[in-house]
């Protein structure tokens, strides 16, 4: 009788264990969705940019942000003239095609960097879902268990 109790008694220590497992597991997919969401913002901003400096011509006249939601109405002096991120606290001038192609080199990096991302959470996803899997197998056998118990013991009272 006492291997019964032992066995129940481990499979709720076990059913414990997977179910912390599954809570950190979720905090990783929850981190992970939320840096491929920043990287999806990032990657607007460079479509964005480059569409920009695509259609904007010397002389038009632009809302430049200057941060806390005021804007200042300015005129491009010369799109050959774009100052562009290069990481790392870096930027270059460069000309507009050049400027284009280091924005979608810049682009194709996000991209690889959202699609390992997604594939690191999908890999913890399906983790996820083999340890509930687990967790429901063992709950079952557990009850069968205490079934069989119960059983046992009104078959010893007869």
């Amino acid at each position: 009788m006492s291997l019964g109790g032992g066995g129940g008694g481990g499979g709720q220590q076990q059913l414990q264990q997977i179910s912390q497992e599954l809570e950190a597991i979720d905090a990783e997919i929850d981190e992970l969705s939320e840096e491929i969401g920043d990287l999806q913002q990032e990657q607007t901003e460079i479509g964005e940019a480059i569409d920009a400096i695509e259609t904007l011509d010397s002389g038009a006249t632009v809302q430049v942000p200057l941060g806390g939601g005021a804007y200042l109405r300015a005129e491009i002096q010369d799109i050959d003239e774009v100052i562009v991120s290069l990481g790392g606290g870096y930027a270059a001038e460069q000309d507009q095609d050049d400027a284009v192609d280091a924005l979608e080199r810049k682009r194709d990096s996000v991209d690889d960097q959202i699609d390992e991302l997604r594939s690191e959470r999908a890999d913890l996803q399906d983790e996820s879902d083999e340890l509930e899997q687990r967790a429901q197998q063992m709950q079952q056998q557990m009850q069968q268990q205490q079934m069989q118990q119960m059983q046992q013991m009104q078959g010893d009272e007869e």
